[in-house]
């Protein structure tokens, strides 16, 4: 994935940045391995983060990811590509739904608020396209917690629903973090059930960890993809859940991304 010829053979139409299906092979006779290519030229502009910074942000929050020890973003570098310079991930296999509205309820999902299945958790009402009552649910599922708690250090402003990725060897992965680190507190997610929570302390002492090595383990990991402030305001981050390891309540008046998937 690092040094092999990348060979486009799809794209992600739903996504908002031009995100793309390779194969990356090191030679004809290699295995190859699937990934997603973001090219910085395919990125959308944003009012809020600055042109062309969203493929390195993908690769400071893997970097952060794995400095805590926690692997949730699959591995993720910077390269070029057949479109110039970009992010490329390792894709994530996941099961397959079955039926015509699937027979398994996703990680983070929605149903009629009556019907919310033993361990998943309500995270808000409302009416879906027809007018039918829905909520909005994600399980309660350690896996999953421990992404919204790094979605806190990320500042992640986009955690939707399909962003939470359950793979075929039972771990669970978080993909797309292009919206995080911004130094301004911007966190939207769907995650918002364990608010008001205390962290777990295995998971806080990751952090605790986390915050005594950041100048020399986190630090240079980052550097030249994120700015100097949003650097600082990561470590404030990481430094206030050690202080106090809650999982925040919503802040804001648009706690949730839209669309919520």
């Amino acid at each position: 994935m690092e040094t092999g010829d990348l060979t486009v053979v799809g794209r992600v139409v739903s996504a908002s940045n031009a995100t793309l299906v390779c194969e990356a092979a090191a030679g004809e006779n290699d295995a190859t391995v699937r990934c997603v290519y973001k090219p910085v030229r395919g990125e959308v502009p944003l009012w809020d983060f600055p042109d062309g910074t969203l493929a390195g942000r993908e690769v400071a929050s893997y970097e952060i990811s794995n400095a805590l020890g926690w692997d949730v973003i699959p591995t993720t570098i910077l390269r070029d590509g057949p479109f110039g310079p970009g992010m490329v991930q390792r894709w994530i296999d996941t099961p397959e739904r079955h039926g015509e509205h699937g027979d398994r309820v996703d990680l983070v999902d929605i149903c009629r608020p009556d019907l919310v299945p033993s361990g998943w958790i309500p995270v808000l009402e409302a009416y879906d396209g027809e007018g039918q009552e829905v909520a909005l649910i994600h399980a309660d599922d350690p896996r999953l917690q421990r992404m919204a708690v790094l979605d806190i250090l990320l500042n992640n402003a986009d955690r939707k629903g399909g962003h939470a990725l359950e793979g075929l060897d039972g771990y669970v992965y978080g993909v797309d973090h292009g919206i995080c680190l911004h130094h301004d507190d911007k966190l939207r997610t769907v995650l918002w059930g364990w608010a008001g929570t205390a962290v777990d302390d295995a998971l806080m002492a990751d952090i605790a960890d986390f915050v005594e090595s950041f100048a020399d383990r986190v630090e240079p990991r980052v550097r030249g993809h994120i700015t100097e402030s949003e650097t600082d305001a990561l470590l404030a981050r990481a430094r206030a859940l050690v202080q106090n390891p809650v999982m925040p309540q919503p802040r804001s008046s648009r706690p949730i991304p839209w669309p919520a998937f």
